[in-house]
């Protein structure tokens, strides 16, 4: 019995209707490098709490977490406590699950140790590239809460740092490659 091969993001986002939330994400953000600390902060939370969840739970949801979050400055959601925690937990616009909140907590603070260690996450990122994905997978579960293989996997594929975002038939596809650094492009 053949197998049905797995319909890519890039063809299932090009069967979609005009609005939904996928087009966008995928037309202008997934795979795509980020630069910015807090942004890049903000997609790992953003994949924590996608976990059992479907992504376009995540992505109708992307507003309130941005609001719910400080719009992810890990300086303040590092000061975060009992008090924020338990206003997160109140907010029916995110994903209301302990565990998550405290992973982002917890992870804001560590991201800022390893700022004072790296220059910045996105540096830490950098000094680790190449991995393949068991070893970013090991990485990041010795380094952060919440982090497991698809996690991880889903986290640096959307940023760029493990391939697979987008097929190379993708329109996106080349628009992605011009702004990887060359670094970036190793593997």
């Amino acid at each position: 019995m053949a197998t049905v091969p797995r319909k890519s993001y890039c063809d299932a986002v090009a069967e979609m209707e005009k609005g939904n939330v996928n087009i966008p994400y995928h037309d202008y953000e997934y795979g795509f490098p980020i630069h910015d600390d807090d942004e890049l902060f903000a997609r790992l939370v953003l994949e924590i709490n996608q976990a059992g969840l479907s992504w376009i739970t995540i992505l109708k949801k992307k507003d309130n977490f941005f609001a719910a979050y400080n719009n992810f400055s890990i300086d303040q959601v590092a000061r975060y406590t009992d008090k924020q925690v338990e206003r997160l937990l109140a907010d029916p616009g995110i994903i209301r699950n302990r565990l998550k909140i405290n992973a982002a907590i917890e992870n804001a603070r560590r991201i800022r140790l390893l700022q004072q260690e790296f220059g910045s996450f996105q540096q830490w990122l950098h000094h680790h590239h190449p991995l393949t994905k068991e070893s970013w997978t090991k990485l990041f579960k010795k380094t952060f809460l919440f982090t497991g293989g698809e996690i991880v996997h889903s986290f640096l594929m959307s940023i760029g740092y493990l391939p697979g975002a987008h097929v190379e038939t993708c329109p996106i596809y080349k628009k992605v490659l011009k702004q990887k650094p060359a670094w970036a492009t190793q593997r």
